[in-house]
């Protein structure tokens, strides 16, 4: 049998020529074809009043774009990241969604806390909390849903000179957290006395971003350009996104990793766990607590992150910061990745991801345990009901009408041709 088509996985790609913006990278999402009425249905699931969101079609140096304008009531609420991951949790948003956007603000919740020495859930967002830009965070991520992205790809990343004025009073430009946000990403700098890349264009990156450089391999299906604020003389003052199809090649594509360690015999359960959970949600690619045999006996555990080398240093910082521990030693690996595609099932009308590999489909966890909740059932029976569902709708029909399954056949060389000997 023949070895199926490798799939495509859909790509997005940001162009940060003249820097990025939260409201920047939104205009370009939906200049590129997201749906702004499906974008704000995505919104409109956050408990969260008082904020419009509209697509204004604008020139930008003779170059046609759309500038997303959120509309917002003044209010001195000043949210803490533990009120946003609130926020989050309440809004019944596509998984994919909510991860992207909790990757967001942790990451800036995780510089900010470095910058002002201040425990991570208890970080206040001024700028960042505010309405427009939680709708900017969360708009983008519901964009790229909306486009099918499955990866986030950025070119090297514009910055300006002088200074720029905050919640904190006068900054140097770039920012502070722009700087630890972009810390093992490809920058420029450019001499324009303006804020190129906001903190909420550099964490939208910094989280999402799993590669950098020239615009990778695609079949380019649709792009976009999301314009600032005002118009500079120097370059037009747009985020460009390319959007389009990249097939994984092969089961045995590779990727350069590194691997951050650190050895614990004086922390709780509880923390271990809570760092784990901050590692993922700032783009760790995976995180583990192994238990181990310290000197003299002492129990102890080890907790490993594997990362993009691009976010090795931030996400070094960061475990550090949650564990309290005085050293990270860093190893570079490379890993195998099978490719991988995410289809969706009913069981009883209610909707569950299935993860399909090579050789493997597997119900989405999350979805599996609300809809068993939904519905009274152990977790066991609705994983097997969506499995059991993708398979049938995969099986071609034989002769007779009968369903015919094929199982995947392993890797190895064909099988020699002729008759049986």
């Amino acid at each position: 049998m023949a070895e199926p088509p490798a799939p495509a996985v859909t790509v997005a790609w940001f162009h940060c020529f003249a820097g990025i913006a939260g409201d920047m990278a939104l205009g370009a999402l939906l200049d590129a074809g997201a749906d702004l009425d499906e974008v704000r249905l995505l919104l409109e699931r956050l408990p969260l009043e008082g904020w419009s969101l509209t697509a204004e079609p604008t020139m930008r140096g003779g170059i046609a774009a759309t500038r997303a304008v959120v509309g917002a009531q003044p209010t001195k609420v000043v949210r803490t990241y533990a009120a946003i991951e609130a926020l989050l949790d309440q809004a019944r948003l596509p998984e994919r969604v909510r991860a992207r956007a909790r990757a967001t603000f942790a990451a800036i919740a995780a510089v900010e806390g470095r910058l002002h020495r201040r425990p991570v859930e208890q970080v206040h967002f001024h700028e960042v909390g505010g309405i427009d830009a939680i709708v900017d965070i969360v708009g983008v991520a519901a964009a790229l849903e909306v486009l099918g992205v499955d990866a986030v790809h950025a070119s090297p990343v514009a910055t300006g000179l002088g200074m720029v004025r905050t919640s904190h009073g006068l900054l140097p430009n770039p920012a502070p957290a722009v700087v630890e946000l972009l810390a093992g990403a490809p920058t420029h700098g450019v001499d324009v006395a303006v804020e190129l890349t906001t903190p909420t264009g550099a964490g939208l990156l910094a989280a999402l971003a799993e590669g950098w450089g020239a615009m990778p391999a695609m079949t380019v299906a649709a792009s976009g350009f999301g314009a600032g604020s005002h118009d500079l003389e120097a370059f037009p003052n747009l985020t460009q996104v390319v959007v389009g199809d990249s097939a994984q090649a092969a089961p045995d594509v590779h990727q350069r990793v590194v691997l951050l360690e650190t050895n614990l015999d004086d922390v709780t359960g509880e923390t271990l766990a809570h760092a784990v959970a901050v590692l993922l949600e700032a783009g760790a690619s995976d995180a583990w607590v192994t238990p181990i045999v310290m000197k003299k006996g002492r129990p102890a555990h080890t907790l490993s992150v594997l990362t993009d080398p691009a976010r090795a240093r931030r996400l070094a910082s960061l475990l550090a910061h949650e564990t309290g521990t005085l050293g990270v030693r860093t190893a570079t690996l490379e890993r195998w990745i099978g490719p991988r595609t995410v289809e969706e099932v009913e069981v009883e009308g209610r909707r569950v991801r299935i993860k399909v590999g090579a050789h493997r489909a597997k119900a989405e966890h999350d979805d599996v345990t609300e809809v068993a909740a939904d519905l009274g059932l152990p977790a066991a029976e609705v994983a097997t009901r969506a499995e059991d569902a993708w398979r049938r709708r995969q099986a071609p029909q034989g002769a007779g009408g009968e369903t015919v399954v094929e199982l995947p056949r392993p890797p190895g060389p064909p099988p020699p041709a002729g008759g049986a000997g």
